[in-house]
């Protein structure tokens, strides 16, 4: 039993040490995005900044371990062998619950994920022990901590709605405040701003948090609450002086200090209250093995309310924790590439895709809204709205510079404003989804700020309802999952447990350690913003080449599998379709952002004509090239008649034709290709009458030879086009090469 006992609790420590990995790569943008978004400091600053945020808030996360032991369920009506399968099933069901919702892009959270867990195993436990022993099932309440469940449930669907209201109103009082252009305002305020901020920081952080923290003792405690006021004036007092003679006579920027500070003490604050997520349940499985050892005779049978007199846990654990999510912050590449996404779905340059879709309750939401927004317009005088629209006006940023996708200012409310409410919540020992409640805080003050225009306000109105609605996607499945699993071990005993814990850490380390991951570069995205003649060659003479051969080899590569029917490799080619048409929607969407730039001689708006119409070849190209694949799997998927004849040899035949010329792209080829094409379609005409052909075989016949025309067209237009930017680029060369050689011939003959 002993031996069996710590095989668990080593099974358990593993998990937690993949669930730390596999958690904070994808919860790092949470505390990150605004800092590397508003480029205020280099990236290796900003996660040092993080990284001892995270090793501090993790030993301030001792309080909150005692919701894995007494947060969900009642420790004195449960064993020590149903508390242990209720924490095996949790840890199993967690990590294979997150990993499939990570694999599939869906919303999830950690947070939401192990309450739901620990109510669902519980339910579970408790429903199969009232079976066993003829127990009336109105027992079933006795085992659950329904008031406490109730309150982490009502917390964290809040939270959601407290971060969004307040971030919009914080955000919009201070725009109207500071405006786009706070120099002048920030020079007389700035420092009283920073003193806010960082009091704030230190009051939530410290004070508030000083309960949690594992080294902390009662009368340090004690004399913490006693003299809260002084600190916190003296705080107030001390930053802002400090601050405001740093703007005065150093004309000093500290937005990048107090961006600095939101980013630690949201790293603070998500390490103290997410920890929980990920080894809160393997440290009350420690405790309870604890408490049976100490136990005479070990009886797996014994009660285990000992667990509410366990309060205190391990600094030595709390740190190795923290600094496990410290070493991923640096080395996982995951974590990177989600910060770089989260970075770039938040940009506000035109053009970028966005992150969620539009929905029916956004656009009637939208439509309501605008409505409104007309009533209100006529019950007010115009120049109320006058005097408020030009405390929104946005500066015009200078030739060459590209607008960050967040303005210091929103940065600055982004992190402080969520570490704040973060923190509050770990004080009162309620767990918040820190994913919601940051992304939140986001959505609020991106429309305080004006940044949801009617461009893009369906689409973020979309995301909010998104998070909410996965919020309970992620309550069911979590609940519904871990009951499931914890049934199976109560059912099957001992070798379940041991088989559950082994497949999962297999399926963990294999899924997110040993499979391939794209590299991951972290830096700002240039694109092509300058709009130069040479700069936009240099970009089509990469970009083209590589469409081209990707859209070849991926078409050819289609033919093929179709004729195997292998269902798989079509679905697998369309995704990188799918991936290639994103990749050329994002590239042509720079042309907004060189519209918007303006400037430049007239070679420069010519290069972003012949870029926009390069462009938007490729694009018809990848869009039908997307498409043409997901008529093909969909024909093998439903099982129809392959093709057979002439015609299965035409397209055996295509398609080496296609890896030829994808390597020999030129005007002949192209020519001999479009002639088989014609040749192919006559063939198809004969065949068709004297074979039964149906008129699903024949769309798509025809379709694959239609692609292949598009394909071929549309591309040595596109390789004019860009022969032509270069024969103007090698001119414009060739006339300042000139000028060149006439300055130095005047300057010598000056000098003579």
């Amino acid at each position: 039993m002993e031996l069996f006992v710590y095989t668990l609790l080593g099974l358990l420590a593993a998990l937690a040490c993949c669930d730390l990995f596999v958690g904070v790569s994808n919860d790092a943008s949470n505390f990150l995005n605004s800092a590397v978004g508003s480029r205020t400091a280099p990236f290796w600053v900003i996660l040092a900044v993080a990284s001892v945020g995270v090793i501090l808030g993790a030993t301030f996360s001792s309080g909150m371990m005692e919701i894995a032991k007494t947060g969900v369920f009642v420790p004195e009506m449960l064993s020590f062998k149903e508390v242990m399968v209720i924490f095996c099933a949790v840890m199993v069901t967690d990590v294979l619950l997150l990993n499939t919702f990570n694999s599939l892009g869906l919303p999830t959270s950690t947070t939401v994920s192990i309450v739901f867990e620990l109510l669902g195993g519980t339910i579970a436990v408790a429903c199969w022990k009232i079976w066993a022993n003829g127990y009336p099932l109105t027992d079933l309440g006795l085992y659950v901590n329904s008031g406490k469940a109730l309150a982490m449930i009502m917390g964290i669907l809040a939270s959601v709605v407290i971060a969004f209201f307040t971030g919009l109103i914080l955000q919009y009082f201070l725009r109207l405040l500071f405006t786009f252009s706070y120099e002048k305002i920030y020079r007389w305020l700035g420092g009283t701003l920073g003193g806010i901020a960082l009091t704030s920081i230190l009051y939530f952080l410290v004070v508030k948090g000083a309960r949690g923290a594992s080294f902390m003792h009662p009368e340090w405690i004690e004399w913490i609450e006693t003299h809260t006021s002084i600190i916190l004036i003296s705080s107030f007092a001390f930053f802002t002086v400090i601050f405001q003679a740093l703007i005065l006579f150093f004309r000093m920027n500290i937005f990048p200090v107090i961006i600095l500070a939101g980013t630690f003490a949201l790293a603070f604050a998500f390490a103290g209250n997410d920890l929980v997520n990920f080894v809160g349940v393997p440290v009350a499985a420690m405790d309870s093995v604890m408490l049976w050892k100490a136990q005479p005779g070990m009886d797996p049978g014994m009660m285990m309310g000992g667990l509410r007199d366990v309060k205190v846990t391990p600094t030595v654990i709390l740190g190795a924790s923290g600094l496990i999510m410290c070493l991923t912050l640096w080395f996982s590449k995951k974590a990177h590439r989600v910060i770089q996404t989260a970075v770039n779905l938040s940009s506000a340059t035109r053009g970028g895709k966005e992150q969620f879709g539009s929905s029916l309750p956004a656009r009637l939401i939208v439509r309501s809204a605008i409505q409104m927004n007309e009533v209100i317009h006529q019950m007010l005088p115009k120049s109320v709205f006058s005097a408020i629209d030009s405390r929104f006006v946005k500066r015009k940023l200078p030739p060459g510079e590209v607008e960050p996708p967040f303005d210091e200012l929103r940065a600055s409310v982004n992190l402080v404003l969520a570490a704040i409410l973060i923190s509050t919540a770990t004080s009162m020992k309620l767990p918040l989804s820190t994913t919601y409640v940051t992304f939140m805080v986001a959505m609020g003050s991106s429309l305080a700020d004006r940044a949801w225009d009617r461009e893009s306000a369906v689409y973020r109105i979309s995301g909010v309802l998104t998070v909410i609605s996965g919020w309970f996607m992620t309550a069911f499945s979590a609940a519904t999952a871990c009951g499931f699993v914890a049934t199976l071990m109560c059912w099957l005993g001992s070798p379940m447990m041991i088989l559950g814990m082994i497949s999962a850490f297999a399926i963990i380390v294999r899924t997110n350690l040993l499979s391939k991951q794209p590299e991951a570069v972290v830096e700002e995205a240039k694109h092509v913003y300058k709009g130069d003649q040479n700069s936009i060659r240099e970009l089509l003479t990469t970009s083209v080449n590589h469409n081209l051969d990707l859209t070849l080899t991926l078409y050819s590569e289609g033919l093929e599998a179709f004729l195997r029917e292998d269902y798989e490799r079509l679905g697998e080619l369309k995704n990188q379709a799918v991936t290639l048409y994103d990749e050329i929607m994002l590239r042509r969407g720079d042309y907004y952002s060189m519209a918007l730039q303006g400037g430049g001689a007239k070679r420069d708006y010519d290069a972003r004509n012949f870029y926009y119409r390069a462009f938007t070849s490729m694009k018809e190209v990848g869009h039908a090239l997307r498409d043409q694949l997901g008529v093909a799997e969909n024909y093998v998927a439903n099982s129809h008649s392959p093709f057979r004849g002439q015609m299965r040899e035409n397209t055996i035949l295509l398609a080496k034709d296609l890896q030829l010329v994808r390597d020999n792209f030129t005007p002949q080829a192209c020519t001999r290709i479009l002639g088989m094409l014609d040749e192919a379609q006559q063939s198809f005409l004969v065949q068709i009458g004297t074979e039964q052909i149906s008129l699903r075989k024949s769309e798509l016949y025809l379709g694959y030879l239609l692609f292949a025309r598009e394909v071929l067209n549309r591309y040595m237009m596109v390789k004019l086009l860009q022969t032509e930017l270069e024969a103007a680029a090698a001119k414009t060369a060739a006339v300042e090469a000139a000028n060149a050689k006439l300055a130095d011939r005047a300057l010598e003959e000056g000098r003579k």
